[in-house]
């Protein structure tokens, strides 16, 4: 299949990584290219498949984050998701500014997970729902500057409507359904917007309006 989602899977422990590449494989529009156990093996895999999606596990030799690093530095077209059991904050902050543009639990269930590679594949960003609301309070707590109302103020109708959007969780390919625009016109004002606020993602955009807005 040409156009097929082409997916490394990074995970250490063997009979999990089994389980993970046997879900993706059953879908006609997703192939496993290469699987690995460290940090050394998620390089290399990219570097081999040039895939579009890298799953990749935080506890594993050589540590995911710095892997998420390395390829986002040297492969710009590669997705990054973490899959991992660390449900802790600092740690899905460091995997987004490593690059991660998805951040899924290993409780996951097979739907979701599918779901979630394929929305990465497409250039949509995904939290896991019991991460996201804890992450925006975290944001928030720790916010030491808050964001001027000017540059709020600065956002364009359309690019006010699109961040309000945003903020109640929704895609952009959900927020070109619900404006009647182009996925990739949403993510052209999805940039600009996150250039306005001085935002490092789509997560602490949200964060900015919910602090300035009632969304």
């Amino acid at each position: 299949m040409d156009n097929a989602i082409r997916v490394v899977v990074i995970d250490d422990h063997p009979l999990f990584r089994s389980g993970v590449v046997r879900t993706l494989a059953e879908e006609p529009d997703i192939i496993v290219a290469g699987e690995g156990a460290s940090a050394q093996d998620a390089v290399d895999l990219v570097a081999r498949h040039k895939p579009h999606v890298a799953l990749l596990d935080i506890s594993m030799p050589g540590n995911g984050i710095v892997a998420a690093q390395t390829i986002a530095g040297t492969n710009s077209d590669v997705k990054i998701a973490m899959l991992t059991v660390s449900e802790n904050d600092q740690d899905v902050m460091k995997a987004l500014e490593a690059g991660a543009c998805g951040y899924v639990l290993k409780g996951v269930g097979g739907p979701e997970l599918i779901a979630m590679v394929r929305g990465v594949a497409s250039g949509e960003s995904y939290i896991s729902p019991s991460l996201a609301a804890r992450l925006l309070v975290a944001m928030k707590s720790s916010a030491q500057t808050p964001t001027p109302q000017s540059a709020l103020a600065s956002l364009t109708d359309r690019e006010d409507q699109i961040l309000r959007l945003v903020s109640k969780g929704l895609s952009n390919k959900e927020v070109g359904r619900e404006l009647d625009l182009q996925e990739k016109t949403v993510k052209h004002h999805m940039t600009s917007i996150l250039q306005k606020l001085k935002a490092r993602n789509r997560v602490e955009a949200a964060v900015i309006a919910r602090e300035n807005w009632s969304v």
